[in-house]
Parts: structure tokens; C-alpha cells; sequence
């Protein structure tokens, strides 16, 4: 980070790390539930190591996947193409590939587990409804996620969740069929903790995936913010993509919730305990905190 140009967030990286430290505990946790549901060493390392490790390695080409969305070349999105090159000549950073996902939902997202195999994408309706000028800071703030690197540590994240709920209904489904005789009621007993357990799991990841996600949003809008020198620019787009996402048919937002965690700003939120239990800050703090951008660096 000491070489390009966007801001680094020491903040950011502190959080990163102690969330890394417990996501290894939870993984270690999630680990012992299924060798004791399966008793073998072999299917651990199968499902365990080899979820992660697939979920991890090719974590863009499985959110691409989700989004219904390709990789553009220069040809086909010249635009696009001509604001990713000057964002990232501004950072001083290698190009991420740049895809587009055929929604109208207004939106866009970083994905990839390094900066070398990273993916920006951007919404068909996002680049419809937005002016060039706009477009740009979304694609900046954006492209702070690649260079904060905390996308890798969502996606591992979100693969220990995933897991713990792999791990419950493995344990569910073997309560149902486990037998009556003592062993049977032994085994049962053993299920039983491995679903508690593992449901605690999901529970801890997702909070930590929550608490990491408010986080990383606020430390990507003030570090594309200062890359442009815009941030009332950014303030723009925010308030029209959160306008316009009210439009949008239930349905077509269901479409895109799994991606929640990574959008620009959330297309699924709601009041009060949704509110609280929102992925990302809410819009009056990312407003606040890119007015206060603006008074730091001197614009009337």
C-alpha cells in the first residue's frame, strides 16, 4: 500500500487480522464437528480444506457466476475500460479485469482473492443511471476494496459460514435417520452438539463477516473518495443508487441478495433490527463521513 496512491486504513487492517485470528479458531471448531460426524480424516480434508480452498481460489469466478455476470473487454465496454485505466494510473495499481452483470438492479462490486486476480464489476443498471462522473467514484470505491485486500478476508469469511451450515444439516439429517439402540442414541447425542456448535459458528462468522463488512464500506468510501479529490461526487451516487434500488421489484432484488455483502451499497436493507443487522453502514453515516472528506480537504 506504501507505493499507490489510495489511502491505506490501518483501521481496516487491524480488523482484518483479528478477524482472520477468530475466523481460524471457528475454522478449528468447524474442523472437529465434522471428524466427529464423519470419523474420517479423508473426508475432512476433502470437505473441509477443499471448500475453502475452492471458495477461496475461485472466488471471482463463483461471484461472476452468482451475478450472471462476464469479463468485458475494451471493445465491447470502451467507457468502462476508460475510467478503470485513469482510476487506476490516479492509484498506481494494476488493472483489474472489469465485468459487467446484465441486471437492471443498480450496483456494483470487487471481487478475487489478490490484487493480481481481481474482478470489478458494475451493473448494467448502474451504468445506465449514473452520470460518468458518478460512475467513476463508484468504480473508485471499488477499487479500494482491491486495494485494501479485504475482499480475500470476506470470502473466507463467508466459506466458514457456509461450512457451519453444511455441518448442521449434515448433523440434522443424521438425527433423523440415527437408530434407536443405545449406540443409535449415542451418535444422536454426538449430532446434536456438532448442529449446536456449527450453528454457533455460522452465527459468530456472520457477525464477524457483519462487523468487518459496516467497516470496510466506510474505510472504501473515504479511500475512493480521496482518489478522485470528490467526495461530494460519491455522496451523489450513493443518495441515487439507494433511491433507485427502492424502485426495484422484490423480486429482482431476491435475485442478487446473496452478493449483499459485497455490493456498493446493500440491495436488500431495512428499519430497525434489519437495520441493525445491515451488511453495510447506514446512508446518513456514509453521507456524514464524505461530508467531513469534504471539509479536510478544503471544498467550500
Amino acid at each position: 500500500m506504501s507505493k499507490k496512491n489510495i489511502e491505506s486504513d490501518h483501521g481496516l487492517t487491524a480488523r482484518m487480522f483479528v478477524t482472520g485470528l477468530l475466523l481460524v479458531v471457528l475454522y478449528g471448531l468447524i474442523m472437529t464437528g465434522l471428524f466427529f460426524l464423519t470419523r474420517s480424516i479423508a473426508l475432512v480434508l476433502v470437505i473441509g480444506v477443499g471448500a475453502i480452498f475452492a471458495q477461496y481460489w475461485f472466488s471471482a469466478s463463483i461471484a461472476l457466476f452468482s451475478m450472471q455476470a462476464r469479463v468485458v473487454t475494451p471493445e465491447e465496454e470502451p467507457k468502462l475500460h476508460e475510467i478503470m485505466d485513469r482510476l487506476c494510473a490516479l492509484a498506481n495499481m494494476p488493472k483489474p479485469r472489469v465485468a459487467v452483470a446484465e441486471t437492471d438492479v443498480p450496483n456494483a462490486f470487487a471481487t478475487g482473492r489478490n490484487p493480481s486476480a481481481a474482478v470489478v464489476c458494475a451493473t448494467r443498471g448502474l451504468m445506465r443511471r449514473l452520470p460518468d462522473e458518478e460512475l467513476e467514484a463508484v468504480l473508485a470505491h471499488e477499487l479500494s476494496h482491491v486495494a485494501h485486500r479485504d475482499v480475500a478476508v470476506m470470502t473466507i469469511a463467508s466459506s466458514v459460514g457456509m461450512l457451519a451450515g453444511l455441518i448442521s444439516r449434515m448433523a440434522m439429517w443424521g438425527m433423523m435417520f440415527s437408530g434407536n439402540d443405545r449406540n443409535g442414541e449415542s451418535l444422536a447425542a454426538v449430532e446434536l452438539a456438532a448442529m449446536v456448535v456449527s450453528f454457533l459458528v455460522y452465527v459468530l462468522s456472520w457477525l464477524l463477516t457483519l462487523a468487518l463488512s459496516r467497516y470496510r464500506e466506510l474505510s472504501a468510501d473515504r479511500s475512493g473518495a480521496i482518489l478522485i479529490g470528490k467526495p461530494s461526487v460519491l455522496a451523489a451516487a450513493l443518495q441515487r443508487i439507494t433511491g433507485d434500488i427502492s424502485k426495484i421489484p422484490s423480486r429482482d432484488l431476491r435475485k442478487v441478495e446473496t452478493m449483499n455483502a459485497f455490493f456498493f451499497t446493500p440491495a436488500v436493507s431495512g428499519n430497525s433490527l434489519a437495520g441493525l443487522l445491515s451488511t453495510h453502514p447506514s446512508l446518513e453515516k456514509r453521507l456524514a463521513q464524505l461530508a467531513e472528506i469534504e471539509r479536510e480537504l478544503g471544498h467550500p
